[in-house]
């Protein structure tokens, strides 16, 4: 059973793990560095411990306990108990969700482990807004995708604000790195994937012909906002495919594209 521990002191070294949650780019070094990520929020937090990620401690203001308590009994992990203001003065920001746990990562498997049983999956491309992240993490859940592989320079999945917009969906799709951009999309095509590039040029062929939901494994490559897929991923497709758009609109949000992506991907396969 879990301790459960009053903190009044904002410095108190057993907090450490909370200090400074505004700041992204210490947290970006930090975390994967001292292998933790932070979840915010009840349903976010009890996601993870599904997922079978193992508690540090947790940080929760006093109304929360009895909501969690079934999480704090089964628990192997400290408990600090503090007030919100305490809270804002650690974290940086107001807690609104009252709860906050930091979590140990797991080691990320390779690529060949995600592909062997795969058959849709999506490949991001220099994604590098933690809340795009967490949109198409919760996307490729909600809509059956299989896996995501992520090129070096995408943001980190279990960045606090990627967990908190996908739901905890980040804990529930296997996701590796591809090293080496983009030559390691040929690992991707030898194991069996037809690439498709999702992009607004006029030049690509519409979803609806290319019919992707017919393909044996396809795997759906996405670029960052605003830029798109750079010309040598690109290059390295083996067909370019668009959503077709109205009233003048030349592109989606690349959270809202993928979403649309992802269900001509996967239309008509049995639910997971």
């Amino acid at each position: 059973m879990a301790e459960v521990i009053t903190v009044e002191d904002p410095d108190d070294p057993r907090l450490s793990d909370y200090t400074g949650l505004t700041d992204v780019e210490l947290r970006r070094r930090r975390e994967p560095a001292e292998g933790l990520f932070i979840a915010e929020g009840e349903k976010v937090i009890r996601r993870a411990g599904q997922a079978g990620y193992v508690m540090r401690s947790m940080l929760l203001s006093a109304k929360w306990l009895d909501a969690m308590r079934d999480v704090i009994d089964a628990a192997r992990a400290p408990v600090y108990v503090v007030s919100p203001d305490l809270a804002e003065r650690v974290t940086g920001y107001h807690v609104h969700r009252g709860a906050l746990a930091s979590l140990a990562r797991k080691p990320l498997p390779t690529v060949a482990d995600v592909l062997r049983t795969a058959r849709r999956v999506a490949v991001m491309e220099a994604v590098n807004d933690h809340t795009n992240i967490g949109a198409i993490f919760r996307s490729a859940a909600a809509l059956g995708m299989d896996a995501v592989l992520l090129s070096p320079d995408c943001a980190d999945p279990l960045y606090r604000r990627s967990v908190k917009v996908s739901m905890g969906a980040v804990f529930s799709v296997p996701y590796a790195r591809l090293e080496g951009w983009p030559r390691a999309l040929d690992t991707v095509r030898d194991a069996g994937f037809r690439l498709l590039a999702l992009t607004p040029d006029a030049r690509a062929v519409p979803m609806d012909t290319a019919a992707p939901h017919r393909m044996e494994r396809v795997a759906l490559m996405l670029g960052a906002e605003g830029d798109g897929l750079s010309r040598r991923a690109l290059d390295s497709a083996d067909a370019w495919v668009r959503i077709p758009m109205a009233h003048g609109v030349d592109s989606l949000n690349v959270g809202a594209a993928a979403a649309v992506a992802f269900y001509a991907v996967t239309a008509g396969r049995p639910e997971h």
